[in-house]
């Protein structure tokens, strides 16, 4: 056989990480400017005197004050951002529905281990993010981030394992009031960023408390070119009157783009009154209009070259012409004091605009032009018509059956508000993909759902939610736990949002009975990798030898460890899979043979052959368009020879990448 070797993925393994930011920034840093970067002793060096010469920066020190917002904890924030997750996404067939169809994603996590783990998989990728974020009011849980260990803390703040630290809330007695808040936002907008395609945008929820950070950290993190604008939505119909300043009725969304022009479409544009061209103290222009594009009421005749109508409201025809059958044979040619240059009449033409010339004498006040129906771009307005905040409450009621004094949420959003959103930013692209990694009430999903009916669109929502556990015995959280005890689920805000999720698709789909789009989502959870970290026993080193053998964690399924391989390698997670038994063994074929995996837990010497054959027959059927990757579980071969065969054997029929974890 061939010399060749299976390689093995380890839990440090690049493949069992979510996206190195810094590697990939120091490799783009390199590409673009090779004396930028140097050796360090510990790792690449980026020589700031020569960054200051490349963009024309005359100091000589980095020590100068700087304008920006800046907080204890910000580099520590902006590091976390930049350290790659080595936990996975679990599947839960279970909790889904339609699993097997649906291109929608609810994900149950930490949304800044979520983010860091998309990377690969959805990085310039999503249209539109939305986030309703906590708004730090002093009741608001804050994500307690931890830089050492964040798959473990949050393990540990979620119940799955002891020792944790526990979930407060950020009181303004704290002493780090804002800094708590920026510390919590600045590491997810920064991945955020990354998800974004370049015409993307995104929307950001907020109130007064945090609205000048936000839009400063904003600013730094998309550009303040890419500051798109600021709306002010109406959400009450009655502000509280407790305040002896103002009655509040109003809150923020801040609008960035991801690098690329950004349009956002607001409503579609009534058809404009005939607009007259003429201007009786204009000076004269000439005008020529494509015959195609003028309409007449006036019968059938030739038009002799000559001037038309009287005075200062006659028009000059320049060259002859003709109407038949109710159209202008050839261009029409004026000149007369018009409105408009020929370069106005052109745009106009590109933009659909239709002409009329209606009477015989051609007089300009019979000329007039009729736009087509367009659209108004978003306004940085949205008034009460979108819906309020009672309006939420009310669409919740109705959904889970309740008064609403007893809706299981905390200041939901309506649906005609996130609607509103969505269509603004995918109007062009009804197929976009719509994020929310604060997802809260579930309604971006509702209202992504709720657009596609209204516009026949096939837009596709990601949702993250924290599953913040639920105290029964505190007050303010004595509502919602008794929702998820009264539907036999855990006592966590994530189990809420997925119920409202399956509540929203049944009643979108219940009233659009011929709308056969997408009600399904595949529900994920997060967890610590499948792969074994290694990690010895001082005292019994032979047992956790005997225990590494086995590379997996225990009670890890094979649809566990797809997932992570979609994850690690780049793909995505509702992606089409087949499956095959070929020699006995299982094979999947992930995206038309871009992966194919075989997790048997036995391989011996003498099944290599039959199954490695049946691999390649396979990989030919498929004819993948790049690289396959072909993954076994490494404790399955018999020996080493067992493995080194398949590999080489692999290797001679075109399958390079065969790793084993």
């Amino acid at each position: 056989m061939k010399d060749a070797k299976m390689q093995k993925i380890e839990a440090a393994s690049p493949e069992a990480q979510s996206a190195n930011l810094v590697a990939d920034n120091v490799a783009q840093l390199k590409a673009l400017f090779p004396e930028l970067v140097t050796e360090g002793p510990h790792g690449p060096a980026v020589n700031v005197d020569v960054l200051k010469a490349l963009v024309g920066d005359a100091t000589v020190t980095d020590a100068e004050e700087k304008y920006g917002l800046n907080w204890h904890g910000k580099r520590a924030a902006r590091q976390l951002a930049l350290t790659p997750s080595t936990g996975t996404l679990r599947p839960c067939p279970d909790e889904s529905v339609d699993w097997d169809t649906t291109k929608n994603l609810m994900i149950e996590g930490d949304n800044l281990e979520v983010l860091k783990l998309l990377q690969k998989s959805y990085a310039g990728k999503v249209k539109l993010i939305y986030i309703d974020p906590p708004y730090n009011t002093g009741a608001d849980f804050v994500y307690p981030d931890n830089f050492q260990n964040s798959i473990r803390n949050y393990l540990a703040l979620t119940g799955k394992i002891d020792g944790g630290r526990t979930i407060t809330s950020n009181t303004e007695s704290s002493g780090r009031f804002h800094t708590n808040w920026l510390n919590m936002m600045y590491p997810r907008l920064k991945l955020a960023k990354l998800l974004l395609r370049r015409d993307g945008v995104i929307f950001i929820s907020i109130d007064d408390k945090e609205l000048s950070g936000l839009m400063t950290i904003c600013s730094e993190i998309f550009g303040e070119e890419n500051f798109v604008g600021r709306v002010t939505w109406e959400r009450k119909r009655k502000g509280s009157h407790l305040s002896s300043e103002f009655v509040q009725k109003t809150e923020s969304l801040l609008v960035y783009g991801g690098g690329g022009e950004i349009k956002l479409y607001g409503e579609a544009a009534g058809e404009e009154e005939d607009q007259p061209l003429i201007k009786r103290t204009n000076p004269e222009k000439e005008l020529t209009l494509p015959a195609d594009k003028v309409e007449t009421s006036m019968a059938d005749q030739v038009f002799r070259a000559g001037f038309y109508g009287e005075g200062s409201s006659g028009v000059e025809l320049l060259s002859d012409t003709e109407v038949r059958g109710g159209k202008f044979v050839r261009p029409v040619r004026l000149k007369g004091p018009f409105v408009w240059t020929q370069d106005n009449l052109d745009l106009e033409l590109r933009e659909g605009a239709r002409f009329f010339i209606r009477t015989t004498n051609f007089s300009l006040r019979a000329l007039k032009a009729k736009h087509r129906q367009g659209y108004k771009a978003l306004s940085s307005f949205l008034p009460m018509s979108v819906g309020t905040n009672e309006d939420a409450l009310a669409e919740l009621a109705e959904l889970f059956q309740c008064a609403e004094d007893e809706v299981p949420f905390d200041y939901p959003k309506p649906t005609g508000y996130l609607r509103k959103i969505v269509s603004a930013a995918t109007f062009w692209d009804p197929t976009a993909l719509c994020m929310d990694f604060f997802a809260g009430s579930g309604t971006t999903a509702h209202a992504v759902m709720a657009q596609n009916t209204k516009d026949g669109g096939c837009r596709s929502f990601m949702l993250v939610q924290f599953p913040e556990p639920l105290d029964p015995q505190r007050k303010e959280q004595k509502v919602a736990a008794h929702f998820c005890e009264k539907f036999g689920k855990p006592r966590n805000i994530a189990e809420l949002t997925k119920e409202r999720i399956r509540r929203a698709a049944a009643k979108v789909k219940t009233e659009n009975p011929l709308f056969g789009g997408d009600f399904g989502f595949r529900v994920f959870r997060l967890d610590s990798s499948n792969i074994r970290a290694w990690n010895p026993a001082a005292d019994g080193m032979a047992l956790t030898l005997l225990a590494h053998a086995e590379h997996l964690l225990p009670g890890r399924t094979d649809d566990d460890v797809l997932t992570e391989l979609l994850l690690k390698l780049g793909l995505d997670l509702c992606v089409p899979t087949q499956v095959r038994t070929v020699a006995g063994k299982q094979l999947r074929s992930v995206a038309g043979g871009v992966l194919i995996a075989c997790l048997d837990p036995q391989i011996q010497a003498g099944d290599v052959e039959p199954l490695a054959q049946d691999i390649i027959a396979w990989h030919k059927e498929l004819a993948p368009a790049g690289e396959t990757t072909c993954v076994f579980r490494d404790s399955a071969f018999a020996d080493d020879v067992t493995k080194t065969n398949m590999a080489a054997i692999l290797e001679q029929n075109g399958i390079a990448n065969v790793r084993s974890l």
